[in-house]
């Protein structure tokens, strides 16, 4: 994710990157989660620890062409547990703060207290088509397909199942980190046109992943679990999986939505 990314390290507590159309949303500024996964990059590396959980709050954009600076504070360096956290700004001006714990324990529960949905494989899924407007932005760097909901196509302004899923990966990323899917939970932010039956369009106001289990999969199943919608503000969960149905962690959002295009009726 580091090389994904393009982070550079300035110093002990300083990284830096560039924003490129790989990193952007189709709106041509800064997808979430990858702000947060630039945060979690830098963290893990200063801390030399893995993420327990990371939370971003995006306070304003970061436009395609710009430079973050992306300056670590490790607050409290404990026996197991750092707490730290990453502020991205662009010239000096604040975009998002990470807040995160990283570390490590020994107690493990015998068995899994969750279970992947039954869903198709990634070959038997169809390939998520994703509309023109969405060229030059992350979504042609990440693939997808449905594994459960309905494509763009299909979107016909009748309600939905507020609950989706997505098989998501990076080309040749066999190993997701912490990083990873913090980019894959930001796939939740498009969670409300699922039961809304109408193409939305989600910016994240807040982004955060917790890790469970990492092990090696090319492909991340991220069910999305929408839970409400009111006021022009949607949340939602995204619980991601190996394609061996190991859960590696989950993923929670508040999203400003609206419509792409405004309802036939």
């Amino acid at each position: 994710m580091r090389e994904f990314l393009g982070m550079q390290r300035v110093n002990d507590a300083t990284w830096s990157f560039h924003v490129t159309d790989r990193l952007i949303t189709p709106g041509k500024f800064l997808f979430g989660g990858c702000g947060l996964a630039a945060g979690v990059v830098a963290l893990e590396e200063a801390s030399g620890r893995p993420t327990i959980y990371a939370a971003a709050h995006y306070l304003s954009f970061a436009p395609l062409g710009s430079d973050l600076d992306v300056v670590v504070d490790l607050a409290v360096e404990g026996h197991r547990v750092t707490q730290a956290r990453a502020t991205a700004s662009v010239d000096g001006r604040e975009v998002l703060t990470v807040n995160a714990a990283l570390g490590t324990g020994e107690l493990t529960s015998p068995t899994p207290w969750l279970t992947m949905p039954d869903v198709p494989e990634p070959g038997d899924c169809r390939t998520r088509q994703m509309p023109s407007r969405y060229d030059n932005s992350i979504f042609n760097y990440v693939e997808t397909r449905i594994a459960l909901g309905r494509s763009f196509e299909e979107l016909d302004g009748t309600s939905g199942s507020p609950i989706s899923a997505l098989w998501v990966r990076v080309p040749s990323h066999l190993e997701p980190s912490a990083a990873t899917l913090a980019i894959f939970g930001d796939f939740v932010a498009g969670g409300a046109s699922q039961p809304l039956g109408q193409n939305t369009m989600g910016r994240s106001l807040d982004n955060t992943i917790r890790i469970a289990t990492l092990v090696p999969t090319e492909w991340v199943l991220v069910e999305t679990h929408m839970h409400a919608l009111s006021g022009g503000f949607s949340q939602g969960t995204g619980y991601l999986w190996s394609r061996d149905g190991i859960l590696l962690g989950t993923a929670s959002q508040s999203m400003s939505s609206k419509f792409w295009d405004p309802p036939a009726n």
